[in-house]
């Protein structure tokens, strides 16, 4: 029997469990309910035991697993330190060492799950045989990891890859959830997308099928729109490929990464997006032809146990 490897997702509504071959080959994935109440204190209890019941559901030693990792929905220190998950109502702890005592300390490695996901799709999604990578997430919010040499790049205070709250847009007057004004997540994001639209909607008479929508109005429509042509979802695309593009440009020239790896559920949108946010990317790139490629991520919802397992392989 060859080594195995466990990763670990938590989210604020499921935590995503996946055992792994040390190759990259899962073999098992299940969830586990997020309890939250008296401020997450069963969330790593409830993980633990769930691991526990399935290994011994399928017959595998504790032996025969060469540890966990952790995927966290917050800043996560070297030390393991989380100051706080806010999701999850985390202040203050040591989450992996504390799952590794309810894991007859077996390792544990913990990062921030975006990072995670980066390197999940690193290891055997849109970035495989690639050392260096930085993943843009685009979903509720906007997400961003940077991995390079097949490392988490985290930073001093946990701050790097945090694309979507790096200032874009100086005209913007509303506050993002991270206080600040004007972040690509204001834009970028699912709910920016669908702002825009709204905005757009308000302050324009172009006929659109976004209008039947209204302030209903998903990102998804305006994508949707867009590929079929409608004006004004274009006129919305134009808007989000824009700075997209400048700030891809703009890491481009800090971190020079292999790929960019765009993932999250706008990135259903697949090709069609790629094409208009490279259209952007080009025109703020014009120093060289050869620079980094954007790709869209494969693993989806399980970027992150993939990545959690291989924090643990390092």
């Amino acid at each position: 029997m060859g080594m195995k490897c466990i990763g670990v997702d938590v989210g604020g509504t499921s935590v995503k469990v996946g055992m792994f071959e040390v190759t990259g080959k899962l073999l098992h994935k299940w969830e586990v309910i997020t309890r939250k109440e008296e401020n997450g204190k069963y969330i790593l209890g409830d993980t633990a035991a769930s691991i526990l019941k399935k290994l011994k559901d399928l017959n595998i030693s504790m032996e025969e697993i060469c540890g966990v990792g952790m995927g966290l929905p917050g800043p996560v220190l070297p030390d393991g330190y989380v100051e706080v998950c806010v999701n999850l109502g985390w202040k203050d702890c040591y989450p992996e060492r504390e799952l590794s005592e309810k894991l007859q300390g077996i390792p544990v490695k913990s990062a921030n799950d975006a990072n995670v996901a980066a390197l999940g799709e690193m290891w055997q999604g849109g970035g495989k045989g690639y050392d260096d990578i930085v993943m843009v997430t685009l979903g509720t919010g906007v997400g961003g990891g940077v991995v390079i040499n097949q490392k988490i790049v985290a930073g001093k205070h946990g701050l790097a890859g945090e694309i979507g709250h790096i200032h874009i847009r100086d005209e913007e007057t509303e506050t993002c959830n991270c206080g600040g004004v004007g972040c690509v997540e204001q834009i970028a994001s699912a709910t920016g997308i669908a702002r825009e639209a709204r905005r757009m909607m308000a302050s324009k008479e172009i006929p659109s099928v976004l209008r039947t929508y209204g302030d209903e109005v998903t990102a998804k429509d305006v994508l949707d729109g867009a590929k079929a042509g409608d004006a004004l979802a274009l006129q919305v695309m134009d808007v989000v490929s824009h700075y997209l593009g400048l700030i891809l440009a703009q890491i481009s020239m800090t971190t020079d990464p292999d790929v960019f790896v765009i993932g999250g559920g706008v990135s259903k949108a697949g090709q069609f997006l790629i094409d208009i946010i490279q259209q952007s990317y080009e025109r703020f790139t014009p120093i060289s032809k050869n620079k980094s490629g954007i790709v869209l991520a494969t693993l989806g919802n399980d970027a992150g146990i993939y990545g959690a397992a291989r924090l643990i392989l390092d």
